[in-house]
């Protein structure tokens, strides 16, 4: 991965609790990244997205409820939460990105800086 594509690179799980790493794909276009996460189980007041400086860190927590007097008998997911964590490249506008929520796939659109944007240089005439 060279340093001027504008991409997202994963880093490490940094916090002390445990949680899965959503499955995560990371398209990039001329005008920027969408990022999609898998978070099934994650409703829109679970989650948090945080971008401070050049990190994006998104965070879930699943919320299965389970109708009054039921209990489960085998649970696949063994962690109520997600954690992923990003590095942005700076050709990417942290101050504009925005989120969408459908069917516990998290949708990230983060357009890449004006700096960035491929430009049309005009041939002055002699």
């Amino acid at each position: 991965m060279s340093e001027n594509t504008a991409v997202a690179k994963s880093t490490e799980n940094t916090r002390n609790e445990a949680a899965l790493l959503p499955p995560t794909d990371v398209i990039e276009d001329i005008d920027g990244i969408t990022l999609y996460a898998d978070l099934p189980g994650v409703p829109k007041d679970k989650l948090n997205l945080q971008v401070e400086a050049d990190t994006l860190t998104i965070e879930g927590e699943v919320s299965l409820d389970l109708p009054e007097g039921m209990e489960s008998s085998h649970a696949e997911v063994g962690l109520p939460r997600y954690r992923r964590v990003f590095t942005l490249s700076r050709e990417l506008d942290a101050g504009k990105v925005s989120a969408e929520l459908k069917e516990g796939v998290l949708k990230l659109r983060i357009p890449k800086a004006e700096h960035a944007q491929p430009r049309r240089v005009e041939i002055q005439v002699a």
